[in-house]
């Protein structure tokens, strides 16, 4: 009984706050984030939610440079990147391959506001098949290091991220959860971040952006290799938010049943 009346109560105090994720309706794509050979051929098929494909052809970029990189981002308007609040609660993925002569790494990831187009991937690199996560705010994984797993070229394979903002809180921290197939890291508790931080604590942090990216190495095969990076049946749900209830205020309930 008492159970039951606690549970109401917080119902009624966290309700009204609690905004459901606001689902994608379309993709943004963003070419030449890095542009290291401007001369390269870059081209992009925008499909989505079926399929999102960039490809990269080397032509005239010599020896110099490093990369050309080149994202996707869920979108409203399919122009600009939408942003995803601290305490929106998701889950996506999609069915990547990544192909061509040349060599590149692609995924996708979660960035933070402060490098909304490069930084916090899912990460699949065909040098050395690596597949890691890392960057911006996300917890670091690999699951070639811990699972033994590589990533070989022109493979497909089927790669989702799960964010729960949980209580956003260092006793109940927002967790992500990476998936392979049929392999994942688990929940992974993220840290507090910067604690001067003005866009939120213990999770991605407000004004984040969500999607795909590939990246082609300039250093690596012939002069005129390419690489292809295709994202299929693209898929995307709202867990719902999350609004962690003030200690002051359940200090207030729990006084009632004293």
């Amino acid at each position: 009984m008492k159970r039951t009346l606690i549970s109401t109560l917080l119902a009624l105090l966290v309700a009204g706050t609690a905004l459901a994720t606001e689902v994608p309706n379309s993709a943004a794509i963003f070419l030449r984030v890095f542009n290291d050979c401007p001369f390269s051929l870059v081209s992009a098929v925008d499909n989505y939610p079926t399929l999102i494909a960039i490809e990269d052809i080397k032509d005239n970029c010599g020896t110099a440079g490093w990369a050309n990189r080149h994202a996707w981002r869920f979108s409203q308007d399919d122009a600009t990147e939408q942003l995803f609040a601290n305490h929106n609660g998701f889950r996506f993925g999609a069915d990547l391959t990544i192909s061509g002569t040349g060599e590149a790494e692609a995924g996708i990831g979660i960035s933070p506001w402060w490098s909304p187009l490069v930084d916090g991937v899912f990460n699949f690199r065909t040098t050395d098949g690596e597949i890691a996560c890392f960057g911006g705010r996300l917890p670091f994984y690999s699951f070639t290091a811990d699972q033994g797993l590589t990533y070989v070229k022109g493979t497909t394979v089927h790669v989702e991220i799960i964010y729960m903002p949980n209580g956003l809180s260092e006793e109940f921290p927002g967790t992500i959860e990476y998936i392979v197939d049929s392999y994942t890291s688990g929940p992974l508790p993220f840290d507090m971040g910067n604690p001067e931080e003005p866009y939120g604590l213990w999770g991605i942090l407000d004004n984040a952006t969500a999607g795909g990216y590939i990246q082609l190495f300039l250093q690596e095969g012939a002069e005129d290799a390419g690489i292809l990076a295709e994202w299929e049946n693209i898929t995307f749900v709202d867990l719902g938010d999350v609004v962690a209830v003030e200690s002051d205020t359940w200090s207030n309930v729990k006084s009632l049943f004293r």
